[in-house]
């Protein structure tokens, strides 16, 4: 089998310099491994070499898809033989990964290859014919994070869409679900509510991997106009659904600027929703979406208050923190430079721990404890939950523990459908 480390004179050295990025990627060590190292679908392309031989390839693809010899994909498609690598194409945050969060991205030339890079965050979100004209196959390698409001896996549609509309085949290079493939939570969204923080009738964690959402994004007949992509997924190996990104021994890189570890990962599908109000989700700070607060929040009284509730897997502790601009993250983030009480959302058993539920109850304390102070953003809160039944629960003090319950059929049928789609046990 060839190796995908030849042309080494131009691998991870060359990509270096266009993506200013380390050639090793930093993150967190790996947690105590019981079992093999995850290898990724990018790890395994050799073995598909066939699917690419001849082709000219476009990329779907941002900082995180490197391979276990810290080869970047593109330098790994580059060096593979009879390849023609013709495209690039960059999610939110840009192929970089630098841009902040909801900040346009243009598009640009890879100043070492002088091929195109098209920006899928911009004036446009999915391919277009034009910038399919020279790609035989279009491939898809970005790490997911497992929250329905994380935009990659809708650019991930969006390409997935374009190239049914032209004839191209595409393939997903899988990557694991961080925060688990088994852990599902939330409210299913409502298609009234549907926008790029949640395109699909999923809940908020809905415990797949990018390959498998891929799947059933194609099979159930949600892309424009029911198309169905000519779809191949290179899946992982030696993945478990119940495994966590640090016990897979694979290295975290942070997927976007505010996700700088699996601990911010496993909160963010519920702290998430304070970017819907004015109060600050961390933003400005070394730990967003595990610090939350406002100038005019009790942080005392808060934590105090959530932690009455004893919900499963987590402490709070008040705490007193001021955001400030950090370049390449927030540049103006809420209450920048004000100090803020509040709370820090401390982990302590994540597998028991419902992020999203939580992020609801820390909405619902902030709006008891202060409901003239709370200001709702309506239409982005309404968004991420997909639904405008969360907030005008929490306006109207209804049971919330009545509301989680309501979610139960809707999620078991989620359930039943998500079965036909998964490729690991």
């Amino acid at each position: 089998m060839r190796t995908l480390l030849s042309r080494s004179g131009i691998t991870c050295i060359l990509f270096a310099v266009f993506f200013t990025a380390a050639c090793t990627p930093g993150g967190e060590p790996p947690g105590q491994q019981s079992a093999p190292a995850v290898i990724t679908g990018l790890d395994r392309v050799a073995e598909y070499a066939d699917l690419f031989a001849g082709k000219r390839v476009g990329i779907v693809t941002n900082h995180t898809a490197y391979n276990s010899q810290s080869q970047h994909i593109v330098d790994a498609f580059w060096s593979m033989e009879n390849v023609t690598v013709t495209v690039l194409f960059g999610p939110e945050h840009g192929i970089r990964g630098q841009g902040e969060a909801g900040e346009k991205i243009g598009s640009e030339n890879d100043p070492i290859r002088q091929i195109p890079i098209y920006s899928l965050y911009g004036k446009k979100k999915k391919p277009t014919p034009e910038n399919l004209a020279g790609v035989d196959i279009l491939v898809f390698d970005i790490q997911d994070i497992g929250a329905r409001f994380y935009t990659y896996i809708y650019t991930m549609a969006y390409a997935m869409e374009a190239a049914a509309e032209n004839g191209k085949p595409f393939v997903v290079l899988d990557r694991p679900n961080p925060i688990t493939g088994s852990h599902v939570e939330g409210n299913i969204l409502d298609p009234a509510f549907a926008s790029f923080v949640g395109l699909y009738p999923i809940p908020v964690k809905f415990g797949m991997t990018a390959g498998e959402a891929a799947k059933m994004f194609n099979a159930e007949g949600w892309l424009k106009d029911g198309v169905q992509a000519e779809l191949t997924v290179i899946p992982l190996k030696n993945w478990h659904r119940d495994q966590w990104y640090d016990e897979t021994g694979l290295k975290f890189i942070k997927p976007s600027p505010n996700m700088p570890s699996l601990e911010v990962a496993t909160a963010y599908p519920g702290t998430c929703l304070l970017e819907g109000t004015n109060a600050s989700e961390g933003r400005g700070t070394p730990t967003p979406f595990l610090l939350l607060g406002a100038p005019w929040i009790d942080g005392k009284k808060l934590a105090a208050n959530l932690n009455e509730l004893n919900l499963p897997g987590v402490v709070f502790q008040d705490t007193i923190f001021t955001p400030v601009s950090i370049a390449g993250a927030s540049t103006n983030p809420k209450h920048k430079n004000h100090p803020c009480g509040g709370i820090y959302v401390n982990v302590r058993d994540r597998q028991n721990y419902h992020a999203y539920r939580t992020g609801i109850q820390i909405v619902n304390s902030i709006y008891q404890l202060a409901p003239d102070s709370l200001q709702w953003r309506a239409g982005h809160f309404d968004r991420l939950c997909g639904t405008d039944r969360i907030r005008k629960a929490i306006i109207n003090q209804e049971d919330i523990g009545a509301l989680f319950a309501s979610w139960e059929a809707s999620q078991n049928a989620f359930m039943k459908m998500r079965q036909k789609y998964l490729l690991y046990e």
